[in-house]
């Protein structure tokens, strides 16, 4: 039998005197594509800045492949194949989408030149190619010259994840990947990340469109106010009354997505 790639075992996280995150336990097993979901302020997005070290754990143990990466530091889980995008857009506007792609490059470049290749003083390279190829392959090869704060909401969410993609990630932490997009692009990411799954990366999402995450999503993990209170599939989460109350006071979206 497998073993989990990722595990949260008894997580904690505390601001001040509110405890956001409560002995979250869950296993992440290779190739899986899971959803984070719950009503606003249940923790998802916090329990990403755990998982990725944007934020300090208070206790507990984030275990990758059998190890204990409770104490690593960001820049070497990204090394370690952990990447993520987030829900709000953190392209560099000022520089080409060539140059904010190749920023996701960062962690496998070792070279001391590694920092000058975004910034266009060393223009022949491989790293420049692979990421000229990345973005002609998500068909965004257009774009690669045009400055990333000038283009559409959505080319810019596209552009995000393939900058995701160029760190070689085993695990990829997607937070509200559809938010923004109408229906047509969230069928073409559905459709790309159903790709990226194939390819054999793991997909951890946090998202509220619950129709995407019924269409995409193997099984989601239901929080609120930091505590796990499911773990099921999208389907039973949506005949679930205990999830079905978490959400109330916050437009119902389980029983809108039911509906709809």
């Amino acid at each position: 039998m497998a073993s989990p790639i990722l595990e949260l075992d008894c997580v904690s996280k505390n601001f001040g005197g509110l405890k956001v995150i409560d002995s979250l336990s869950f296993k992440v097993m290779p190739g899986e594509r899971i959803a984070l979901i719950g009503p606003n302020g249940a923790g998802k997005t916090t329990a990403f800045n755990l998982i990725s070290d944007f934020y300090h754990i208070d206790s507990g143990r984030i275990i990758l492949d059998g190890r204990d990466i409770t104490t690593v530091p960001s820049r070497k889980r990204i090394a370690h194949g952990i990447a993520r995008t987030f829900q709000n857009i953190r392209l560099m506007p000022h520089l080409t989408v060539l140059e904010n792609v190749m920023i996701g490059q960062s962690a496998h470049n070792g070279s001391a030149l590694a920092m000058l290749q975004p910034i266009n003083l060393i223009p022949g390279n491989r790293w420049r190619a692979h990421a000229r190829g990345a973005l002609d392959a998500a068909g965004l090869g257009e774009y690669a010259l045009a400055a990333a704060g000038a283009l559409p909401y959505g080319i810019q969410k596209r552009i995000e994840l393939v900058r995701a993609l160029l760190s070689e990630p085993r695990i990829l932490l997607l937070d509200e990947p559809a938010a923004g997009l109408n229906p047509s692009e969230t069928e073409d990411l559905r459709r790309q990340l159903i790709e990226i799954s194939r390819r054999g990366v793991t997909l951890i999402v946090v998202e509220h469109d619950m129709h995407f995450i019924g269409a995409f999503c193997q099984r989601v993990i239901v929080l609120n106010f930091g505590c796990k209170i499911a773990e099921c599939s999208p389907h039973e989460a949506q005949a679930d009354p205990q999830v079905r109350e978490a959400y109330l006071g916050s437009d119902d979206e389980l029983g809108q997505a039911h509906a709809a």
